[in-house]
């Protein structure tokens, strides 16, 4: 199976006191990845890096079999879901809007898009509210509809739930493993052990900035724990 994106030997630097290494990683369809690590290990920076945000000053990153000499072509393939994400003023609907038009898409695509995805996030019917009065757990589930209503290969979580109360997580967690089946691999960074174990198919691990091995299989226990 061609994996969604490859990295090979990708060297990124930041002065004399950050380095981050990753010699080969190859993500494949349909799985979540849990990238794992101490505050400062790399995490986001590595997703900045996957989503062709922050520039590898050495290696390659090919989507689909494809390099990367069109970034902007290749961007589209990707989208980053920041830890705090951002929403623009106006209404919901206005946000999940920008960057469909952006892309060209019809209207009516547009408004199918838009339904459809906040309703696979829970919020269905939110359209018309406006972004102030959102509370920061609808925010996160907008941004993320926001993200799949691109319709990217892979979504990448920068510390989803950091932003969910306690009485929200379990639902928010829920979400997340649903993610694949709207046909997108997923990568999200945690500094939960305990959270990369419920919900990674596969765990990656950074430490001081250099992926540790290769990624430990997680399906046969995500099985027996949820049927899946």
């Amino acid at each position: 199976m061609q994996p969604v994106v490859s990295l090979n030997n990708i060297l990124v630097t930041r002065g004399d006191s950050f380095k981050l290494s990753v010699g080969r990683l190859a993500l494949q369809p349909g799985l979540i990845y849990a990238l794992t690590g101490a505050n400062g290990s790399g995490k986001s920076t590595l997703l900045r890096v996957m989503a062709l945000l922050t520039p590898a000053f050495e290696g390659t990153i090919e989507f689909s079999g494809n390099k990367t000499n069109n970034p902007a072509q290749q961007r589209q393939k990707v989208t980053l879901v920041e830890q705090s994400p951002y929403l623009f003023k106006g209404k919901v609907i206005d946000n999940l809007n920008y960057g469909l038009k952006l892309r060209g898409i019809d209207s009516n695509e547009r408004s199918r898009r838009i339904k459809t995805t906040l309703a696979n996030v829970g919020l269905e019917g939110f359209e018309q509210r406006q972004a102030k009065e959102l509370s920061g757990g609808e925010i996160q589930r907008v941004a993320l509809a926001r993200a799949l209503a691109l319709k990217p290969e892979l979504l990448l979580l920068d510390e989803p739930t950091a932003n969910i109360d306690s009485s929200s997580l379990q639902g928010y967690e829920s979400l997340l493993r649903d993610l694949p089946k709207y046909g997108v691999t997923v990568v999200f960074s945690t500094h939960d052990p305990s959270q990369s174990q419920r919900l990674g198919d596969q765990v990656l691990r950074l430490e001081n900035g250099r992926l540790l091995s290769s990624p430990q299989q997680r399906l046969d226990e995500r099985r027996n724990l949820y049927g899946t």
